[in-house]
């Protein structure tokens, strides 16, 4: 039996929103007009706006469109799944979700296709179990699921008429921390750069004209020490302090995270070659995962304690810096960091001068294979 509605929820409003959207207008392309579609805004703060958002919604679902045709109806960016508002959490709140469902059950879906987007919503709420099991639901999670954004990326490159190849995609994404709405927006100033005959988004123009965004912020001065190039490190380091004089912790805990992947990485190769060449194309990752993934435990979600979690082009790209670098070498970075947190608990007002001093002692000596 089909689903009666189609359900999205996720992480991201603009997310959620934008994947809602396609598939809104994906299923109406054949409405008989714009009289056969319905967008109604869920949004509210109180309940009389709930109440008469929930009625509109009731109306939409039980009036046929003009011509007797199929009709097409998106509840759009609800927020009444939240339980950390006065509205979600409320009798009131409640009893409007109930009717909500009630009219859900009674909706024939040969008549009527509805869409219901939703942000925030509270996964363990029996509401959001509902809709999710009966509507076909969509949970967005784009954090383990990165295709979702990369299908985001290619429709909206198709739109535009430019192409955007794998390391420019993954150099965008990380530049702007995955951010939906952001990533959209960059794309559409990259295209205008691009002219109107379209053309190619390459790396080199993602790395000059996108800004950094969220944590994004780090990304800079943690990329260059990791290509050994000390004069541009520190250029990057003096510009990254200038925006932010007092930034050294969260820089600290970037340059650290990375460090552990490297190394964990580095490590694994260097097990596996007896020539001690370090490979680092798709096939010898995955040889190096096949061999090593079992010591990391049956937890298979992102984090930095386990190399094989990551992105597998994420990974192919750890493995290119892993070869400026020997294993000493990246072990001894992990001890420089440790001591560049004590100096900033002695010296709080020299963060900078502390990262230079750490940046010249890690990237002074000559890199292997020099």
């Amino acid at each position: 039996m089909p689903a009666k509605f189609h359900f999205f929820t996720g992480d991201d409003e603009y997310l959620v929103e934008h994947v809602a959207r396609d598939y809104f207008d994906d299923i109406s392309k054949d409405a008989s007009g714009d009289f056969a579609k319905e967008i109604i805004d869920a949004t509210a703060t109180k309940i009389e706006t709930a109440e008469e958002a929930l009625n509109l919604f009731v109306s939409a679902t039980q009036t046929l469109s003009l011509l007797g045709d199929k009709k097409y109806v998106w509840f759009r960016g609800m927020n009444w799944l939240a339980t950390d508002s006065q509205l979600g959490k409320s009798e009131g709140g409640k009893l409007i979700l109930e009717r909500l469902i009630r009219t859900l059950e009674l909706t024939n879906p040969e008549e009527v296709k509805i869409v219901i987007s939703a942000f925030p919503a509270n996964g363990t709420r029996k509401e959001t179990k509902w809709l999710v099991k009966y509507g076909s639901g969509t949970v967005i999670n784009a954090a383990k699921d990165p295709a979702i954004i990369d299908k985001m990326i290619n429709d909206e490159c198709r739109k535009l008429g430019v192409s955007l190849d794998i390391h420019a995609r993954h150099e965008l994404v990380e530049k702007l921390d995955g951010n939906a709405r952001m990533i959209l927006s960059e794309l559409d100033k990259l295209a205008c750069f691009c002219g109107k005959e379209g053309g190619t988004i390459t790396f080199e123009m993602i790395s000059t004209l996108v800004p950094n965004f969220g944590e994004g912020n780090f990304f800079e001065p943690v990329e260059v020490f990791f290509t050994r190039n000390l004069e541009k490190a520190l250029d990057a380091l003096h510009r990254f302090f200038f925006n932010d004089p007092n930034a050294g912790r969260a820089l600290l805990s970037a340059l650290q995270n990375k460090n552990r992947l490297i190394l964990q990485l580095r490590a694994a190769k260097d097990a596996m070659s007896r020539n001690n060449k370090f490979g680092s194309s798709e096939r010898d990752i995955e040889n190096a995962a096949s061999e090593y993934r079992s010591y990391f435990g049956e937890n298979t979600a992102k984090n930095s304690f386990n190399v094989f979690s990551q992105n597998p082009f994420y990974v192919k790209k750890i493995g290119t810096s892993a070869k400026h670098f020997t294993l000493k070498e990246l072990i001894n970075i992990q001890f420089s960091l440790v001591d560049c947190f004590s100096a900033m608990l002695d010296r709080p007002n020299e963060q900078e001068a502390i990262f230079r001093e750490m940046f010249v002692r890690c990237l002074s000596s000559v890199p292997p294979g020099a």
